[in-house]
């Protein structure tokens, strides 16, 4: 299953990386490699792009870079709230969002 045919809300675990290498590269370094476990947070108005939670780390991206990316959906907990409702405050330009 590709990355970006998860829904809002589903939890995943990364099973390989297949994009152009500086975009590999650059998933690769930021986290995304084999057994890396994922949330996919929510989508832009429009659907592209995606927004995921790895490691604690808050990525936005492409679905033509999520489309190469395969995962393995986990099973979700039933009652667990959405994980960005906690993650969104972080700084912004100095100040607090």
């Amino acid at each position: 299953m590709k990355l970006s045919e998860l829904k809002a809300g589903d939890r995943a675990q990364v099973s390989s990386v297949a994009a152009e290498p500086a975009v590999r590269r650059r998933l690769m370094d930021l986290g995304l490699v084999r057994g890396t476990e994922l949330e996919l947070l929510r989508f832009a108005p429009l659907g592209d792009p995606i927004e995921i939670s790895c490691n604690g780390l808050l990525l936005t991206m492409r679905r033509n870079e999520a489309d190469g990316i395969t995962v393995h959906k986990l099973a979700s907990a039933e009652g667990r709230q959405h994980g960005w409702q906690g993650l969104r405050k972080r700084h912004r330009f100095g100040r607090r969002a």
